[in-house]
């Protein structure tokens, strides 16, 4: 059975732990997989990217394979051809298809049709791949993930979903603090608070996502007056757990959502995340085509 990457939830605790492992594996020895030698893998990009691009496209290539980028406005997506079909001519030519996307349901159709398997590689919704490289940050850093905590201060987005539901998988207690009008809604056994010195006590990672998104500009003004207090800073890391780290999934705004004394200083590990796409990426193709 094709197996896809959709929003995190159609992974098993084993799943996301043998992910982990092997993405470590991984990264000691990138050329160690020829997974994809002789194969190709499409990759849809509907938005802008620096680090999904990158890391997809090196990771492919490492893995022996070809990867096939395919920008917005170059395929017959943009002049009306279904998902549908789009689906079943890109399964009889690679082996698993990446899509960067807005809706959520654009990449659930793509799954839904599609022979090999499809991965969101970020929607509205779900950032998943971003969640397992922040799991192997974890991992890398600790020793473990089994009773780690992880708080999420800022906006209740998709990489707080995703972190929610692949965190309690890997056994991480997972807290968000959000302001209120911008709260996380319950997923699976996430803390939710709208006090980030609550949701950070304890924590031994401090994570946060910019205030403005792509498809924010309009209320730009208001998203950055609701979320100054949850920055993280010195004096917000200090309440957390000795040791703790913080974490950013990047594009970063040194002065809004994250100092930069803690985003360029000796308590972050955040360039570390930014590799490990790469190799959590590398683990999960492994994953889904050796199904």
């Amino acid at each position: 059975m094709t197996r896809h990457l959709l929003t995190g939830e159609e992974l098993t605790s084993d799943d996301v732990a043998r992910i982990v492992a092997r993405a470590d594996e991984l990264k000691a020895a990138p050329g160690s997989s020829h997974i994809l030698a002789g194969r190709s893998v499409a990759l849809i990009f509907e938005k802008p990217s620096t680090r999904t691009r990158v890391s997809f496209e090196t990771g492919v290539a490492e893995l022996g394979g070809h990867p096939l980028v395919l920008r917005s406005g170059e395929l017959q997506l943009s002049r009306g051809e279904s998902i549908r079909d789009t689906a079943l001519v890109l399964s009889r030519h690679v082996a698993a298809i990446g899509i960067r996307t807005g809706p959520d349901r654009d990449v659930e159709q793509l799954a839904e049709h599609a022979t090999v398997p499809v991965v969101n590689m970020l929607t509205a919704g779900h950032h998943p791949c971003q969640a397992l490289a922040d799991l192997q940050t974890l991992h890398e850093r600790f020793g473990r993930l089994e009773g780690l905590k992880l708080a999420y201060v800022g906006d209740g987005n998709n990489v707080a979903r995703s972190l929610a539901i692949l965190g309690e998988k890997a056994g991480v207690q997972v807290a968000v603090a959000s302001p209120p009008g911008y709260e996380l809604e319950q997923v699976a056994n996430a803390q939710l608070t709208n006090d980030p010195a609550e949701a950070v006590a304890g924590a031994h990672a401090v994570y946060t996502d910019v205030w403005v998104s792509m498809g924010d500009e309009e209320t730009a003004d208001e998203r950055r007056a609701a979320l100054r207090p949850y920055r993280i800073d010195d004096a917000l890391l200090d309440r957390a757990a000795d040791g703790a780290i913080a974490l950013h999934c990047l594009p970063a705004h040194p002065g809004e959502e994250i100092t930069e004394s803690v985003l360029y200083g000796d308590r972050q590990a955040i360039w570390d995340q930014a590799e490990n796409r790469r190799h959590a990426q590398k683990a999960l193709l492994e994953l889904l085509l050796s199904a």
